[in-house]
């Protein structure tokens, strides 16, 4: 098969599952993993006789995600802001939402000064190693549950050079920390169990629901317990940054409010979702 062919193979099978735009990032991305081809190899070789063995990988590729597997899953890899990350079943595929969380913790902070920052509930490493490459004076800490996303986080410190101190530990059952942090910062569970009609098959059926989902009667479970310990171990003029429930903003600002809180912001998403809180403690 020609790489032109194999194009319209690929649209032919997947158009009924994904929309055009996937299809296409689909395209670009196989060709570079499995024919180190860029974009452009797509318009100078058009013509190009894929090997049969690259071919029957393509193949076999094209068939998983045809069941909706993650192409990151496939590949065993993404990319979250502009760095290089590995992630497996184990690990949330990070999200562009998180990536303006990074962005902002970034612009709110002394980059020159030598923070102590705290990432709770880090699965794959990519918020604390995202801080990292852009605040090399920070020294960083992240916290998990989930010892197989240690393993994986600790992997992506390793591939992006930067240290990094993992914590296998719950932290619903922690009262104590080991110091006060100038940055504390969640992208924990969030997702109500109600709202899994909302979630595409391919998050649902492969992505960790221990790092997606929370009970519909205590959505706040992590918030709560997160904001209870950055009002001990936040130092002074710390700031608790939160990726939240898009749905569940005002709460989360109320409940922020009650526990002493202040100079709350709540912030959009690129889609215009309730997505980001920044908020001080007195």
């Amino acid at each position: 098969m020609i790489l032109k062919d194999f194009k319209v193979y690929l649209s032919e099978v997947l158009l009924p599952i994904y929309p055009k735009t996937e299809v296409d990032t689909f395209f670009f991305l196989l060709i570079e993993e499995y024919l180190g081809f860029q974009r452009i190899d797509a318009v100078l070789k058009p013509d190009f006789l894929i090997p049969t063995e690259k071919l029957v990988l393509l193949k076999t590729v094209v068939k998983r995600l045809q069941k909706e597997e993650p192409i990151q899953y496939i590949l065993g890899k993404t990319e979250f802001y502009g760095l290089p990350f590995v992630v497996n079943e184990k690990t949330l595929i990070p999200r562009p939402e998180t990536e303006e969380l990074v962005e902002w913790i970034i612009t709110e902070v002394d980059q020159y000064k030598p923070l102590q920052i705290l990432d709770i509930g880090t699965g794959s490493g990519c918020i604390p190693i995202s801080l990292k490459k852009n605040l090399p004076n920070a020294v960083i800490s992240a916290i998990d549950v989930s010892k197989e996303a240690l393993i994986i986080a600790n992997k992506n410190a390793i591939l992006n050079k930067v240290d990094i101190n993992f914590i296998e530990k719950n932290i619903l059952n922690t009262n104590t920390l080991s110091h006060s942090f100038d940055v504390i910062v969640s992208n924990p569970p969030y997702v109500r169990e109600l709202e899994k009609v909302e979630i595409n098959n391919n998050v649902l059926n492969n992505e960790p629901h221990l790092a997606l989902f929370v009970d519909d009667n205590n959505p706040l479970i992590f918030y709560n317990k997160i904001a209870d310990l950055a009002k001990k171990y936040l130092s002074e003029k710390g700031i608790l940054f939160f990726e939240i429930n898009q749905y569940l903003g005002v709460e989360t600002v109320k409940m922020l409010e009650e526990k002493g809180f202040t100079n709350i912001v709540l912030k959009k998403d690129l889609f215009g979702n309730d997505r980001m809180i920044k908020a001080f403690i007195i």
